[in-house]
């Protein structure tokens, strides 16, 4: 019922009130006629309330007498408070004065008595835009920019109200020098600092002048030092600091040369003097003086009538002024001069050096041009040996073919009689012809730049047994054993010289063992496969080991060896060519060892006929009817006899017309087509085998023979599908194959009547 925060004359008076109203109650219990000791009681509650009500009262009227204490004591602190601040205010060096929303609050005398004319203005509630106006338009204040002491006060002003900004330094007269410091205590409250700082700004002058004097004694010594005349001009044309040099390079009198000259008078000095060797030099320093007023820079190379070249520079300053450069460069000019008299020397030198050499490079071109036609006449010849070796490997082969089945024919009808020695003997010397033959166009073919190699894959044991069949019979007359250890990796080479080289090695170890044996075989070693050839013969001297790889070189001249020493040649060449390293190991009296190291590959079944190549010849007789394609009588009749030997019914053709007129007579496909591959003129095996097929309407096995090493063959007989043996043929080779391919065909007819 009683608030606390009330009023302590309040509270009493509400007090009062209710004491009143609880006697008044009283009284009306009283006058209703409740019992006495109702009476008592109510009076009793009444007496305790009352009391309460007195100590409330008594503890509110001592909060009231504090509080009263308090406020007394807290007035005599504001007073004592503020003559602090007065004191305060009044013992600072500077002017203070405190700004409230902008208004004058407070201020010591210092800051009243700074500006005195605007002193009078300065009272409580003047804003601070009208401070900084009466200031900024006040008689007592200098505004100087180039004296707005240290560098640090700079753009720190006040800002007036119409956005202009008063600076934050500025001069009494006096030559006495304050700052303004602009501070906010608030978002309401300003404060503005006065400080004096005359003593800053005249150390301040005073280093500037010593530090201009300094620098000007630096320039003035860094000038006198220089070899070349230098003179700085204001930018009002006043000579500021030159150096000696530059006065005796111009030939200048002392007096011109003081500080404060005029650009002027030194140019009309040179000009009424002549100084210039020039001849028109009014002109001339006229020109000078208006690129110097328009602040370009000027270079100019002039003569002095000393005879010194001197070099005048003129380059803009900062400060809009600009300094001029004088150097002698008489040497540089003559040592310039000398030099392009000495390059004008050696132009000519080189000139006549040049011409030399001209007529050098000609006589290089019409040297270079005789190389070029001999080179070209060398290709040539190197060509027309290339055809003349091809034709010749066919031309010479082919009689020898031919002579080699006729001597296999008649050796097997020779048995025992008397020739029979005599035919074995001129089957030798076929051997001995046909193995030089072979030498000489392996020879040629590896020296022609133009010679490719037709690399594929092929299995290594069949030329392994090849080399066996060709030779077996040369190494069963000297009584040695050859053997071949069979097998079936495949390699990729040139399968052509790669038969030769291993037939060479044969042939080789052959010649050179009296007794003992000959093997061949190979040892695989990861991808590479190492193809060797043993034999227990003379053996090798270290030194000899080398040699016997050039051509015509035999290791005895005993006559224990036949041939022309070509064979290790030809496989040392082929290899090269083919990338197959070649090695020998060697004791002389023991034994040699030739190797040669090949790729290995994975097997083509496509491209291998089974045991077509093994020596054996079939017992029983060939029934087959033989197609035999051959435009040399002799090879033609010598090939006839051989076949029909073994059986077979031969029909014979010198062209492919020839042939597929037997053909349509006989109306019927023959087995197998027996081919040469160059027929007359533009005729070939291959026209031959396509057109009897053509014909037939069947896909009739064919063999190619031929004496032509031309690469494509390989390539179409891939492609055509037909076998070629080289010439002169190996009879061992030919039967078996015919046999194979005539057999392939058969079992196809067969499966196909069992299916039928």
């Amino acid at each position: 019922m009683i608030d606390p925060q009330e009023p302590l004359e309040v509270q009493v008076e509400r007090q009062a009130k209710i004491i009143d109203a609880l006697i008044q109650r009283a009284t009306r219990e009283d006058d209703i006629g409740g019992s006495a000791y109702s009476l008592f009681q109510s009076a009793i509650a009444l007496q305790g309330e009352v009391w309460e009500k007195n100590r409330e009262l008594e503890r509110a009227l001592d909060t009231l007498g504090r509080a009263s204490n308090q406020l007394r004591i807290a007035e005599f602190a504001r007073e004592q408070t503020q003559r602090n601040l007065a004191d305060a205010l009044e013992a600072m060096e500077g002017g203070f004065a405190l700004f409230s929303d902008s208004e004058l609050e407070i201020c010591n005398n210092q800051f009243k008595r700074l500006v005195p004319d605007i002193a009078e203005v300065i009272i409580p509630g003047l804003r601070i835009e009208d401070y900084l106006d009466a200031l900024y338009h006040s008689k007592e204040v200098t505004w100087d920019p180039s004296a707005a002491g240290p560098a640090a006060t700079r753009g720190m002003g006040v800002e007036r109200s119409d956005g202009s900004i008063v600076p934050p330094v500025f001069g009494l007269r006096g030559d006495r020098w304050y700052q303004i410091t602009h501070k906010r205590a608030s978002d309401r409250k300003v404060v503005l600092l006065s400080t004096e700082i005359t003593s800053v700004v005249r150390q301040s002058r005073f280093e500037k002048d010593r530090l201009i004097d300094e620098q000007a004694r630096f320039v003035q010594a860094a000038f006198d030092h220089m070899t070349q005349g230098v003179c700085t001009f204001s930018a009002e044309g006043s000579l500021l600091i030159h150096n000696e040099r530059f006065r005796e390079l111009l030939r200048l009198p002392v007096p011109l040369v003081r500080k404060g000259t005029a650009v002027a008078q030194i140019l009309d000095f040179i000009l009424r003097n002549n100084l210039l060797s020039s001849p028109d030099p009014v002109p001339e320093l006229a020109r000078w003086a208006a690129e110097i007023r328009t602040g370009q820079g000027l270079k100019k190379q002039v003569r002095h009538l000393s005879g010194e070249i001197l070099d005048i520079r003129i380059h803009g300053l900062p400060d809009k002024g600009y300094i001029m450069n004088v150097m002698d460069i008489t040497a540089e000019v003559q040592t310039t001069q000398m030099l392009e008299q000495r390059v004008q020397e050696r132009t000519l030198e080189l000139t006549r050096a040049n011409e030399r050499l001209q007529r050098q490079n000609e006589e290089q071109v019409r040297i270079d041009e005789q190389l070029r036609i001999a080179k070209e006449q060398a290709e040539d010849a190197m060509r027309s040996k290339t055809r003349f070796f091809a034709a010749a490997s066919h031309d010479l082969l082919q009689p020898i073919n031919a002579a080699k089945l006729l001597i296999s024919h008649l050796s097997e009808h020779a048995g025992d009689l008397e020739i029979g020695d005599t035919v074995k003997r001129l089957d030798r010397s076929f051997v001995s012809i046909e193995s030089l033959l072979h030498a000489l166009l392996d020879i040629s073919r590896l020296d022609s730049t133009g010679t490719e190699m037709s690399v594929g894959h092929f299995c290594l044991g069949d030329l392994m047994i090849g080399a066996r069949e060709a030779y077996a019979g040369l190494a069963e007359e000297k009584g040695l054993r050859l053997d071949v250890v069979p097998s079936s990796l495949w390699v990729r080479s040139d399968q052509r010289y790669l038969s030769r080289s291993i037939q060479n090695l044969v042939v080789n170890a052959i010649q050179y063992t009296s007794s003992g044996r000959v093997l061949v075989g190979c040892r695989r070693h990861g991808r590479q496969v190492v193809l060797e050839v043993w034999d227990t013969g003379i053996g090798i001297s270290k030194k000899d080991q080398q040699r016997i790889f050039s051509e015509f070189t035999r290791v005895t001249s005993d006559g224990a060896g036949f041939g022309m020493g070509l064979g290790l040649s030809i496989v040392d060449r082929a290899c090269r060519r083919l990338g197959h390293p070649v090695a020998v190991r060697s004791k002389p009296g023991i034994g040699s060892v030739f190797s040669i190291t090949l790729p290995v590959v994975a097997q083509d079944p496509a491209n291998v006929f089974g045991d077509a190549e093994d020596g054996s010849f079939p017992a029983e007789d060939l029934d087959l009817i033989v197609l035999i394609v051959e435009n040399n009588p002799d090879v033609l009749f010598a090939t006839t006899r051989k076949v029909e030997s073994w059986g077979a019914s031969v029909l014979t053709a010198a062209s492919t017309e020839e042939a597929l007129a037997q053909v349509r007579e006989l109306g019927m496909a023959p087995d197998i087509i027996l081919a040469d591959y160059q027929l007359d003129g533009d005729d070939n095996g291959i026209k031959t085998i396509q057109a009897l097929r053509r014909e037939t309407g069947a896909h009739i096995p064919a063999v190619m023979i031929t004496a032509s090493r031309e690469d494509t063959l390989a390539a179409d007989s891939k492609q055509h599908d037909f076998t070629i043996l080289t010439k002169p043929v190996q009879l061992s080779r030919l039967r078996p194959l015919i046999d194979w391919k005539t057999s392939s065909v058969r079992q196809e007819e067969d499966d196909e009547d069992e299916g039928a």
